[in-house]
């Protein structure tokens, strides 16, 4: 896994109720983050690297509101993300972010 830029704060008000969030490939964390959370943390910024960053954002953020209007609960809706759903569904294999495709969150959009 390559490096990943990790800065720790305790409050960050976009934090709410997560352990960490990433920005651009910056993961800002509560708390020292496990080899699973940096790996869940990393597939992240291979997501936005390859969308260009900007367009990652837009995309998280309607499908995000998208699953909110079906599922009618946010905590629900972001665990569908697709992004999120590659991630979590990923973060144990320590293999995956050298084999991972291009776009592999794509499998997840409508799944």
């Amino acid at each position: 896994m390559h490096s990943m830029k990790i800065i720790h704060i305790s409050s960050l008000p976009l934090m709410k109720g997560y352990t960490a969030i990433n920005l651009c490939g910056v993961v800002f964390s509560r708390s020292k983050l496990n080899d699973r959370e940096k790996r869940h943390e990393y597939i992240h910024s291979m997501q936005q690297r390859e969308m260009l960053y900007i367009p990652f954002y837009i995309w998280y953020l309607v499908e995000w509101v998208v699953k909110l209007i079906i599922y009618r609960n946010k905590d629900v809706a972001y665990r569908n993300i697709s992004f999120e759903r590659e991630a979590y569904e990923k973060e144990r294999d320590t293999n995956y972010p050298s084999l991972r495709r291009h776009y592999a969150w794509r499998k997840y959009v409508f799944a």
